[in-house]
This record gives C-alpha cells, sequence and structure tokens, in this order.
C-alpha cells in the first residue's frame, strides 16, 4: 500500500519530535555501537592488510545481519498484506505496518536528541562553564575540546548540527524512500561504524579503512542534496539563502571528508558567521561572534530543512516506485 511508507515517514517524525530517543537500552543504534565496540579487541592485529580484511568482514558481517532481520520483517508484512483479507482486517494491517514501520524508521533519526545535546551544551555556555560544555561537545565530535574556547565550542556545536541533518535525518530518509526500512538501516549502521572507527589514527586507520569508504560513498548525494534544501529552508526562515549558495559552493569542498563540508559551508553563509576547526579548515567568511539567535537560527533550520526534504525529495520519490512497481 502506497500510503504505508508515506505516513510511517510522518508518523516516526513526530514520535522524534514529541519523545526524542529512547534510552540506550531500546535502541538499535546503541546495540550497534555496543556490538562494534565489543568486537574491536578481537579483530585488531599488528598487520595492516589484516586490519582491512577485519574491517571489511566486520562491516560486511553487521550489514547481512541487519539487512536479514528487516528483510525478514518486509516480506512477513508482504505476506499478510497480499491475503484475502476482509476490509476491517486491511484497515487494522495497514495501521499495524505504519506504526512498526514508523517506530523502527524513527530508530534512524534523531532530531530531538540532538537539539537536546546541543541545547546542553549551550546552557553550559550561558553560564559560563566552559568546562561543562567542552565535555558535553566531545560527546558529539572527534575533535579534542579540552583547550577550546568559547567561540569555537559554539562553532563546533552548530557544525555539529548541520552534520547530524544529514547523518541523522535526511541521510535515512533519503535511503528509506529508495530502499524502504533495510536502506535506512543499513546507512545508520555504516554511519554508526564510521563514528566508531572510521579515524585516521593508528589504533583505526586500517581497520576503519572500508566503513569511511563506504561513508563518503553513501552520503556524497544526501549530503548535497540536504545542502540545496537547506537553501529553500533559509529562504522560508528569511536567512541570507544566497550567500549561503555562495559560501557552500566555496567552502564545501575544504573539510577533509568530502560531504561534510557542504551542509556546514550553506549554514555558515546563510547565517553571516565563521565555522573552525583550528589548523583544518575555516568556512564562511563572516567576523559576528556567534551567539544564542545563531543557534536557535540553526536548530530552525535543522527542522524546516527536515519538513521540506520529506515534501521535496522522499513523498516524490516513494509515489515514483511505488507508479513504476519498484518500491521495495
Amino acid at each position: 500500500m502506497i500510503l504505508i511508507p508515506i505516513i510511517a515517514v510522518m508518523f516516526a517524525l513526530a514520535l522524534d519530535l514529541i519523545f526524542g530517543d529512547p534510552t540506550n537500552r531500546y535502541h538499535p543504534t546503541v546495540w550497534m555501537g555496543k556490538l562494534i565496540g565489543k568486537s574491536i579487541p578481537y579483530i585488531k592485529s599488528q598487520n595492516p592488510i589484516t586490519d582491512k580484511i577485519n574491517g571489511i568482514l566486520l562491516l560486511v558481517l553487521l550489514i547481512t545481519m541487519v539487512s536479514i532481520l528487516i528483510a525478514s520483517l518486509s516480506y512477513s508484512l508482504k505476506y499478510i498484506e497480499n491475503l484475502d483479507l476482509s476490509i476491517l482486517y486491511k484497515i487494522l494491517f495497514m495501521g499495524a505496518s505504519i506504526v512498526l514501520v514508523g517506530i523502527l524508521l524513527k530508530t534512524t533519526i534523531a532530531i530531538k536528541g540532538m537539539e537536546e545535546h546541543a541545547s546542553k551544551i549551550m546552557n553550559s555556555i550561558s553560564k559560563n562553564d566552559l568546562d561543562g560544555a567542552r565535555v558535553q561537545l566531545s560527546m558529539i565530535v572527534k575533535r579534542d575540546t579540552k583547550n577550546l574556547d568559547k567561540q569555537h565550542v559554539i562553532s563546533a556545536t552548530l557544525e555539529s548540527i548541520s552534520e547530524n541533518i544529514v547523518d541523522g535525518i535526511t541521510g535515512p530518509l533519503f535511503y528509506f524512500s529508495i530502499f524502504g526500512l533495510i536502506g535506512a538501516f543499513v546507512y545508520r549502521t555504516v554511519n554508526t561504524a564510521d563514528s566508531m572507527i572510521g579515524y585516521k589514527t593508528e589504533i583505526f586507520r586500517n581497520i576503519g579503512w572500508f566503513t569511511a569508504n563506504c561513508d563518503k560513498i553513501l552520503n556524497f548525494l544526501p549530503s548535497r542534496l540536504t545542502s540545496l534544501v537547506m537553501v529553500f529552508s533559509c529562504i522560508v526562515l528569511k536567512e541570507d539563502w544566497k550567500h549561503s549558495i555562495h559560501i557552500m559552493k566555496r567552502d564545501g569542498p575544504k573539510t577533509e571528508s568530502p560531504n561534510a563540508g557542504y551542509p556546514m559551508a550553506t549554514l555558515a553563509g546563510a547565517l553571516g558567521i565563521k565555522f573552525e576547526k583550528m589548523e583544518h579548515y575555516v568556512l564562511g567568511d563572516g567576523n559576528s561572534e556567534i551567539t544564542e539567535r545563531h543557534f536557535r537560527a540553526t536548530i530552525s533550520i535543522m527542522k524546516v530543512t527536515t519538513i521540506l526534504f520529506v515534501l521535496f525529495f522522499t513523498v516524490p520519490v516513494i509515489l515514483l516506485l511505488s507508479y513504476l512497481g519498484l518500491m521495495i
């Protein structure tokens, strides 16, 4: 039924905005992270080639496990859908499917969770608790936060929000639109693995090599498409959308990641501010101090981008694939 995935997306977003993330005990992404963390000591070796092979096998195993579980569920739903049921049972089945798919899809999305964590950082800043803000920031970024000043802490916070628009919202929705729940969960699996082992450190350089490259490939289209949708969000919110396009084109490719720079540069241009990761990159050319207003504007851009992405991409793609008989 064509309405099931569309309504499920709306339901998933509503669940996230109302309830946020479930506790770690019930969060599949957390389960995945724990499994990866426990696997590393057993597969880490002193041989670079062995590490790369083990890293490939780890990610392939994780993707296979997730795909089998979600495919089994999808097959079961399809089987029931094709049964000769009464109208009442079909309506009940449709409702149950929407709830189930929506709940599962929600676990791949993080809007309220990102807002709440970023708000804690900003709250610490407002109380002049810079050390507390640094500690909270360290939970969501890879960089060393111990010596960051106030402006660099706020900059890193807004950068993380802009990255999360892709990693925690539009990325899962992009792959759900095309491949259904399997797409969203495989994307989230790769993304989670990359956040844990996709580092260019001595420990993870080889074991996380395959994961990091898969993440780059999967995020190539979503990051650029999201940046364009962010521009439309800026138009809706009356931010500087023309400058956002200019900075996106100019500074998007400056980051080490081939994807992360685009949403960050778009945001910096829209707000007329500058993002800086010391000794790595500078995005934007604004000289004004980053303030609470910029934080609130960033949250608004994240939420409006989510709505527009669903309207401009998710729903049209689902409708098109359903019309062509290609919806998974």
